[in-house]
């Protein structure tokens, strides 16, 4: 009996074959784990609410979702459906983060870039666990680029209209 369920325990570790598929699962995870984390960790200094440990568990699903059927011989139609819920399932997550102001001002609406955050996140980790490592990698980087970049410029605009403002101000008196 012991026997029989020793090989049905080792039948249900089966599924990696060798050597070579190990290195891609582990590769693929961690890069999605790694590219999530350093998003992360730019939202996480900025004081956000979903910080590494989000990024990196939204990533690493995203990417696992897609690893396996892809492992399991799962057609181009199949992980697109598999995609098509990732999507969707991200935009619930999203939606978790996004606060209506309430009170006097109700047009004030916060975490949108968190939820924007958590869907390029997603699409990271999708890309890595497909085995598309290269385009995660610079998806990540230009994210980077617009998390860092954006606010720096719409302050800069936001200061000049507001001295156009006082200048426009002095010259009515």
């Amino acid at each position: 009996m012991w026997e029989n369920v020793w090989q049905a325990v080792v039948a249900e570790f089966a599924d990696i074959t060798d050597e070579s598929e190990v290195t891609r699962i582990v590769v693929r995870l961690m890069m999605a784990a790694v590219l999530g984390a350093v998003l992360g960790f730019e939202r996480e200094h900025r004081g956000k609410s979903a910080g590494v440990r989000t990024h990196m568990l939204v990533s690493m699903g995203a990417a696992l979702f897609v690893l396996a059927p892809g492992m399991a011989g799962a057609d181009d139609q199949a992980l697109s459906r598999v995609i098509q819920g990732i999507v969707a399932g991200i935009g619930f997550l999203g939606a978790g983060t996004i606060l209506k102001g309430n009170g006097r001002d109700t047009s004030h609406v916060k975490g949108l870039t968190t939820a924007a955050g958590l869907w390029m996140t997603a699409a990271i980790g999708t890309a890595a666990g497909m085995g598309r490592e290269a385009t995660a990698l610079v998806s990540t980087v230009l994210a980077l680029l617009v998390l860092a970049s954006m606010p720096l410029l719409v302050g800069k605009v936001e200061d000049e209209n507001e001295e156009k403002k006082d200048e426009e101000g002095g010259r009515k008196h």
